[in-house]
């Protein structure tokens, strides 16, 4: 197959899309005029709505103010998502009201860029810095400080990669770096030396067949990830081409694929892209979920449609601060990917790159929430918390201390609830026959 451009855009300039919306300037800022369904007051007194309803209508709000001529045909077209995502301080600043915090974070132009779907956009409180979702896709000026061990590649996948954009570490597989683009960056991505630079914008076969050839010549790879960058933003018929590459080699057993968009990019999940997924099984995807505020309707629908394609769907969640580090945000997360056919995965600990801390929680923290999960709902929602080692070390899991002693040869365990009880776990003795 040869070299073909990538379906993916820049950001249409600034000038285009205002135009078109037709924006104001407003008093002292360049945000949303004030709308009434984002305005304190058209909250009603007493209990207020469901979350999704809020975010709905939230959604709702946001398109029908500044894509008002876009129909419903080109909303829905994950190509028109990307060619249309929101890339610039301007276009950012004239959909939500910037904090001066995110404001100088702009102005400073960090390694990472600025990229969100208008899809994501339309779940983003314009008023409300704090947001959950808002942190993680709007910079903040904490990226521009390093803290003390912090650094570029805190995994040291750099060292782990014996040709470009193969990283084997584990003895019995391999990722895949297949690109450097996402449709939304997330502030906090581990690969953020390498992601969204210009020189990623297109797809070139060339490190891909040498990716495919060092898999082909060892073996012992039975299990491929394809990750990023993100997967999704190729077009199908490169994605194929590589997918099929990697099923005809032999020991290659199982291929997985690493991506958010299901969550930033619901549109990306069309029939045609399920219908060429479901010719290449065994085929897993692990879907990154932050907030429950993500799952959206589109993403539901998105979900169920890979699973009903037979393609086992598992989340990876990283713990962030502020966001998602408590316990009731974290169940609330896990019992919404489960209903819509998602298996809780990993939870990690935020790995120390460069302009993270804002981010990091105490490990402490996490083993709180594993707590609050274990034996409180169904096994199926409680994720596995790990850490991915610093210096190439790999995952190692984390557990609250269920184990807490012997005695008389017995092991003492404590439940969910605190209650300790006791194991025979010594050498067989003999006993009374009844």
């Amino acid at each position: 197959m040869e070299s073909e451009t990538l379906f993916v855009e820049e950001a249409e300039p600034p000038g285009r899309m205002t135009d078109s919306v037709g924006l104001k300037q407003h008093s002292n800022f360049e945000g949303p005029s004030p709308h009434p369904f984002f305005t304190p007051a058209a909250i009603p007194a007493g209990p207020l709505p469901r979350q999704s309803a809020l975010r709905d209508s939230r959604a709702r709000a946001f398109r029908k103010r500044f894509f008002p001529n876009v129909t419903h045909k080109e909303w829905n077209d994950w190509r028109w998502q990307l060619r249309n995502r929101i890339c610039d301080l301007a276009t950012l600043g004239r959909m939500i009201r910037l904090s001066e915090d995110e404001r100088h974070a702009m102005g400073a132009g960090g390694s990472l860029p600025l990229a969100i779907t208008p899809h994501y956009m339309s779940l983003i409180d314009p008023w409300n810095p704090s947001q959950a979702l808002r942190r993680t896709v709007v910079p903040s000026v904490h990226e521009c400080f390093r803290s003390v061990g912090e650094t570029d590649d805190p995994l040291h996948e750099d060292e782990d990669s014996p040709v470009p954009g193969i990283v084997h570490r584990y003895p019995d597989r391999v990722l895949f770096l297949v690109t450097g683009i996402c449709s939304t960056y997330c502030r906090y991505c581990t690969r953020s030396r390498m992601v969204g630079h210009p020189n990623h914008h297109g797809v070139n076969t060339e490190p891909w067949e040498k990716g495919i050839a060092y898999i082909a010549a060892h073996p012992e790879i039975r299990d491929v990830l394809l990750s990023g960058g993100d997967p999704l933003t190729l077009a199908d018929e490169p994605l194929e081409w590589l997918i099929s590459s990697l099923r005809r080699i032999p020991h290659v057993e199982m291929i997985r694929i690493g991506t958010k968009a299901p969550v930033v990019l619901p549109q990306r999940i069309t029939p045609s892209l399920v219908r060429m997924l479901k010719r290449y099984h065994p085929l897993w995807m692990s879907v990154h979920a932050a907030h429950p505020d993500e799952l959206t309707e589109e993403t539901r629908k998105a979900c169920m449609r890979l699973a009903d394609a037979g393609i086992p769907l598992g989340s990876q969640t990283v713990l962030l601060s502020g966001i998602n580090d408590d316990v009731e945000t974290m169940k609330r997360l896990v019992h919404g990917l489960l209903m819509i056919r998602v298996k809780p995965y990993y939870l990690y600990q935020c790995d120390p790159i460069p302009g993270s801390s804002h981010f990091r929680t105490p490990v402490s923290r996490g083993l709180e929430i594993i707590r609050g999960l274990r034996g409180f709902t169904t096994g199926y929602a409680v994720p596995t918390y790990v850490i991915d080692a610093p210096g190439g070390g790999g995952k190692i899991p984390l557990l609250p201390e269920y184990c807490i002693g012997r005695e008389n040869g017995e092991l003492l365990l404590r439940n969910y609830e605190g209650k300790v009880f006791r194991y025979p776990d010594g050498p067989p003795q003999e006993g009374v026959i009844h």
